[in-house]
């Protein structure tokens, strides 16, 4: 089913809904609802305002990541509602792909739609992706893909590797306001990323940097570099903790640049990934 919204879901609300739930479905299942969001256009502020936190040159075009913080409203929408099947705090974006087509410039109008799939189990729970899509006309032009993980009580956490310190092409002072700057331009607000107290009542020493702030931060490091068509993949690993010090490394073979970021004391990964620039075709 398509339900197409008048306007971007209001975040707040959505936040409250978020905090009180609790119950996690009996038999877990999807809603066969995609969200649209037609005639999207960008804020030309917010987007320089966007670019600055996250480390990209001021311009017209829009950086991969940026459509994604354009339908975070709508998978906050379809996330909170009460057919979705887990409650939003407790689930872990432990991995994102985007595809750029082509390139989307600020002065474009264009359609978003926002839905979940691929529910699956996982052996430390379950997983799903929320996938949206950027299109003008009939054309995609742009799609990200997010997976979640809904761990489940008294499942493992993953083997941790042995790590030692390497050395880092770049290092990366990653100040503590890097969570609140990027909670503002992203409306993701969750407190581990702007509250230590309450970072600590989820199991973290300090706040932590949004997930999407460390790939958009490797993308702005190879900007003038990547053609105007490619895929970008991730996986979040440990979380950086606020302040710190990261290495990054990026290293081409071919078509594809592999991108790194990793504690710069221990060694120990918070971001793996690849950039094909072959193209985003599937």
């Amino acid at each position: 089913m398509r339900l197409e919204l008048e306007r971007a879901p209001a975040l707040g609300p959505l936040y409250r809904s978020a905090a009180l739930r609790r119950s996690t479905a009996r038999e877990p299942r999807l809603p066969d609802v995609e969200l649209v969001l037609r005639g999207v256009r960008t804020d030309r502020e917010h987007l320089a305002a966007y670019d600055r936190v996250c480390g990209f040159r001021l311009g017209d075009t829009l950086p991969a990541t940026y459509p994604h913080v354009l339908a975070f409203p709508l998978a906050l929408r379809l996330m909170t509602a009460g057919e979705f099947p887990f409650p939003l705090l407790g689930l872990v974006h432990v991995a994102n792909e985007i595809r750029v087509h082509r390139p989307l410039r600020a002065s474009d109008a264009f359609d978003l739609a926002v839905r979940a799939e691929a529910l699956r189990p996982h052996d430390r729970g379950t997983q799903l992706d929320v996938v949206a899509t950027a299109t003008i006309g009939e054309e995609v032009v742009w799609s990200g893909r997010s997976t979640y993980l809904r761990r489940t009580a008294g499942s493992k956490s993953a083997k941790k590797e042995a790590t030692e310190p390497v050395p880092a092409r770049s290092v990366w002072r990653v100040p503590k306001r890097t969570g609140p700057d990027y909670a503002a331009v992203s409306g993701d607000r969750n407190p581990i990323h702007t509250s230590r107290l309450l970072a600590k009542a989820f199991g973290f020493p300090r706040t932590i940097a949004h997930g999407m702030w460390t790939k958009a931060r490797c993308l702005a490091a190879l900007e003038g570099r990547l053609p105007d068509a490619y895929a970008v993949r991730v996986s979040f690993k440990l979380p950086i903790l606020l302040p710190a010090d990261v290495g990054f490394d990026a290293a081409t073979n071919g078509d594809e640049w592999a991108i790194s970021v990793w504690d710069v004391r221990t060694g120990k990964p918070h971001l793996n990934g690849t950039v094909d620039t072959a193209g985003a075709t599937p």
